[in-house]
């Protein structure tokens, strides 16, 4: 069998436990990576690293991340250092969206979760991570954004300048990195069906559904192999920032629903 681009690297994913971390997971798997993943809920990241090993890898070890507290991200780096002793590839997909309330009625525990997963907890993933990375003088970090993040609509006032934020930690670390041999990559998805709009909506899934209606999303598994993809070009070229949306989405506000009817 004929070696992979991504074999034996060591890859590193944030919010692993669902969606674009979960198929992500599998599909680096597939490619005979070596995985560290980390999320909250360690119970589905258990199943995920036995279904990416089942996948292919040759190894997939887990442990409860929470990148909104500094300690757990230094104690999950550490761990990783004990293990690995190096990382290749960071993916940090933690984040997501809570609530779609106009600024004047907006909660601050909504607001305050989504900076903190969005936001800072990419620059804690990546100022922990990079030790295990810079040494080496290569490795290649992903941040898995939105489209939200480059287009702001009604209600989102708090989740797209999370995001917007998280897209100009991306383009700043890619200055700040210029010469290391670490890539710093952007991921920028529109409407895919996950648990986003679940989570967003707080369990609601008759609401969550109705974003999807009518139209064909993307699936976490396309996001996913942009996600491989872009890991696995060769050193010289970094993808510095990718926009993916599904076809009948051309915008945020410009989106393409069918009939019941067909």
């Amino acid at each position: 069998m004929a070696k992979t681009a991504l074999e034996d690297q060591w890859v590193v994913i944030t919010g692993a436990s669902s969606g674009f971390g979960a198929a992500a997971a599998r599909l680096f798997g597939a490619q005979r990576a070596r995985l560290l993943l980390g999320a909250r809920r360690v119970d589905r990241l258990e199943v995920i690293a036995r279904e990416a090993e089942g996948a292919g890898s040759p190894e997939a070890l887990f442990r409860r991340l929470d990148v909104t507290k500094t300690e757990s991200v230094n104690a999950f780096a550490e761990w990783a250092r004990d293990k690995a002793g190096r990382v290749d590839v960071l993916v940090n997909n933690a984040g997501g969206a809570l609530g779609l309330d106009p600024v004047i009625e907006g909660k601050d525990e909504d607001w305050e979760t989504m900076f903190q997963t969005n936001a800072l907890g990419v620059l804690r993933m990546c100022r922990a991570i990079l030790p295990l990375m810079l040494p080496h003088g290569r490795g290649t970090i992903i941040n898995i954004g939105s489209v939200a993040g480059r287009t702001a609509y009604e209600g989102g006032a708090a989740y797209c300048a999370a995001k917007a934020g998280e897209l100009q930690i991306t383009r700043a670390l890619r200055l700040e990195l210029c010469g290391s041999g670490v890539r710093v990559c952007a991921i920028d998805p529109g409407m895919a069906e996950t648990e986003f709009s679940l989570v967003r909506f707080k369990g609601d899934a008759e609401r969550a559904a109705k974003v999807y209606e009518g139209l064909e999303p993307l699936r976490a598994e396309d996001v996913a192999e942009a996600i491989v993809w872009t890991a696995s070009r060769p050193p010289h070229v970094c993808v510095d920032e990718m926009v993916i949306k599904c076809t009948d989405q051309a915008e945020v506000y410009k989106v393409h629903r069918r009939s019941s009817g067909g």
